[in-house]
């Protein structure tokens, strides 16, 4: 099942980042974060009238997406990034799959018209995956990171949404 998380979620969250911070490439950081770190940016994404989706099942939960703001400047309003984290023991279930698909559904209907991914190059599942899904490459940023003791190469992906319907400046 998916359905949006709530605050007794972020035990489970914050399990599944603090793995990928500590032992894959998905996240360029080197800190793990707190339970308050979690509860803080939470409460931004509900401030924000952001999503912050779980895939549950057996009442664990086995992942969780958002998305957020590309950039900071305005005339980038119609286009976001999106994050999505699969708990290590259930990569490759289809779990990411599932959250992509509600993740562009709920971008689409809120009439954005670009959804970004910033993925790291070796993580070719995760590539795999966002290209089934019909995004596009856009680019790459050569050594962009540094992490586990090697250059890291951010790639970019993007799928086109339907976008709203009558886009305004400002």
């Amino acid at each position: 099942m998916i359905r949006q998380a709530v605050e007794k979620d972020l035990h489970e969250i914050l399990e599944i980042y603090n793995d990928a911070i500590l032992n894959t490439t998905a996240i360029y950081t080197y800190d793990i974060q707190t339970l308050e770190d979690r509860k803080l940016w939470f409460q931004k994404k509900n401030e924000e009238g952001l999503p912050v989706l779980v895939f549950e099942e057996n009442n664990e939960v086995l992942g969780f997406a958002t998305f957020g703001p590309f950039r900071a400047w305005p005339a980038y309003k119609y286009t976001i990034e999106h994050s999505v984290y699969v708990h290590p023991n259930y990569r490759n279930h289809g779990v990411g799959t599932a959250l992509m698909k509600e993740i562009i559904r709920i971008a689409d209907k809120r009439e954005y018209a670009t959804l970004v991914a910033g993925i790291d190059g070796f993580n070719e599942n995760s590539i795999k995956m966002h290209e089934k899904m019909g995004f596009e490459y856009s680019g790459t940023i050569k050594r962009a990171g540094f992490k586990f003791g090697k250059w890291l190469n951010l790639v970019f992906y993007q799928i086109n949404l339907s976008g709203p319907k009558n886009p305004m400046d400002g």
